[in-house]
């Protein structure tokens, strides 16, 4: 199995979870007297198995997150790490390009003016090269999802 496979059938499993509880908690009460439209055992024992089939799937992409590489040698697990801070390094600095944009919201010349106490023009810089590195990694760890085989499940 491909690890692209194994994610795309991890997010199917947890999309499922999500389902099975919306309809637990339709099953969990009704009306005295009434039957509930499923039985709630019988989701229970769907969560149980979507669960341990889950726990498996996320223990094999793990160790193929561990085993697979980059081109430049690096693991999966170390680019996924990579690219995870490059998206929080770029949404904070992106945060503080807003914050930092002057406004023209005077009435008049007795009001408050506000200056930015950083240069929005080289924040923004960075944020675009943050950007293209996250996309070129993104790109090269999607790439390998597609050709790493992993073994566990399946």
């Amino acid at each position: 199995m491909k690890l692209a496979e194994a994610l795309i059938r991890r997010k199917a499993l947890k999309e499922n979870l999500d389902h099975l509880k919306l309809r637990l908690a339709k099953a969990a009460r009704v009306q005295e007297g009434d039957t509930p439209p499923e039985r709630p055992q019988d989701l229970l024992a769907a969560v149980e198995a979507d669960l341990q089939e889950l726990q498996a799937l996320i223990i094999t992409i793990n160790r193929g997150n561990l085993q697979a590489t980059l081109p430049d040698g690096t693991t999966l697990m170390e680019g996924i790490a990579r690219r995870d801070i490059l998206k929080l390094r770029r949404g904070i600095l992106e945060a503080l390009a807003s914050s930092a944009q002057p406004t023209h919201d005077r009435y008049t010349r007795t009001e408050i003016k506000y200056i930015s106490t950083v240069n929005v023009a080289e924040i923004r810089k960075e944020v675009d090269r943050l950007s293209k590195a996250y996309r070129e990694l993104d790109a090269a760890l999607q790439a390998v999802n597609w050709t790493a085989e992993i073994e566990g499940l399946l």
